[in-house]
Parts: C-alpha cells; sequence; structure tokens
C-alpha cells in the first residue's frame, strides 16, 4: 500500500493523487488503509520519511565510495546525483515537489521535506570542512542551490539541461572555496 502510494505520489504529485486510487491500485481496502494511516497526510509524511531513509542510505554508500578523499567524495556525490536526474523516470526532488505542493509550513509533509534539506546543508557544510574550505557553510549554501537547481531543471529539460554542468560547477566551487 506505502509502496503503491509512494509511486504514484512521485510519479502523479500528491495533490494529484486521491485515497480512492490508491486503494484501487494497491488492491487494499480503504479501511485497511485507514487503519495504518489515519489520514492522507500521514500517508503523505510515510511516503517521504521513507524516500528520506532512502535518500541518506544511498548518500551514504556513495560517499563511502570516496575512499576518505573528500574532494572524490565530493565528485562521487554529485555524479551520483546527475546519474539519478537523467533516469527516464526521474520527476524531480520529491522534497522539493511536496513543499510546492504544501506551503503552509506547518504541515506535516513540508516538515519532511524542510528536515531533508537541512540535512543536506549539514551533511555539505561536513563535507565542505573537510574539503579545506575556507568557509564552509558558504560552500554548502552554494551546493545546495547548485543541487536543489539541478533537480529544478533535470525535471523540466531532463538530459538536455543543465544537468551536465553538476559536477563541474561544484567541483570549482569547492576549488574556489579553498583558495578564499
Amino acid at each position: 500500500m506505502l509502496e503503491t502510494a509512494a509511486t504514484l505520489f512521485y510519479q502523479e504529485g500528491v495533490r494529484a493523487v486521491g485515497v480512492d486510487l490508491v486503494v484501487e491500485r494497491s488492491g487494499v481496502a480503504k479501511t485497511s488503509l485507514y487503519r495504518h494511516f489515519a489520514t492522507k497526510d500521514d500517508l503523505v509524511v510515510a511516503f517521504l520519511e521513507g524516500e528520506d531513509a532512502e535518500y541518506w542510505s544511498d548518500w551514504d554508500r556513495v560517499a563511502a565510495s570516496g575512499k576518505g578523499d573528500a574532494d572524490a567524495e565530493l565528485q562521487a556525490l554529485l555524479r551520483w546525483i546527475a546519474r539519478h536526474i537523467v533516469e527516464p523516470k526521474y520527476r524531480g526532488c520529491p522534497f522539493l515537489n511536496v513543499a510546492t505542493e504544501f506551503p503552509a509550513p506547518t504541515h506535516p509533509a513540508r516538515a519532511v521535506a524542510t528536515r531533508n534539506k537541512i540535512e543536506l546543508h549539514r551533511r555539505l557544510s561536513v563535507l565542505a570542512k573537510k574539503i579545506g574550505a575556507s568557509k564552509p557553510s558558504q560552500l554548502a549554501d552554494q551546493l545546495v542551490l547548485l543541487i536543489d537547481g539541478a533537480y529544478v531543471n533535470g525535471q523540466l529539460l531532463g538530459k538536455k539541461g543543465s544537468v551536465h554542468s553538476l559536477v563541474t560547477t561544484g567541483l570549482a566551487l569547492a576549488l574556489a572555496a579553498k583558495s578564499c
């Protein structure tokens, strides 16, 4: 049921997918869905929490491939993001998508999306320190803007977009941050 909802939410958008469609596609009874998730918002939060856990698990795996070299770690992470963006089923960053659909800062799904972006900045700040940036938080700011921009642009233009510049631009930012 959650897997079906996650697929539908990601491919169609949260607001476009009703509980009835999730029930129909998953083959579960509506009462079963509501037994696990009291509201659609609860289902959306569970979807995003699953996306968040998967994202950071993948991030950690890719980061480890840098073998202790911060520059190689950044390059591996940017390449991983770029590969993801050009996948045929890519439909944007689920956290940015949901934040766009739910502008109220108090919405529980928006809270999960915000937490993901705060963690992205935190992890990039740690990496920026390892890289030797003179202003790690500033480099993290720049990398977050670059990555989130690539996520949005990739949703619109895919392989024809600016995703090809993600790795080189990120590495150029890191190099410039060392010399400041």
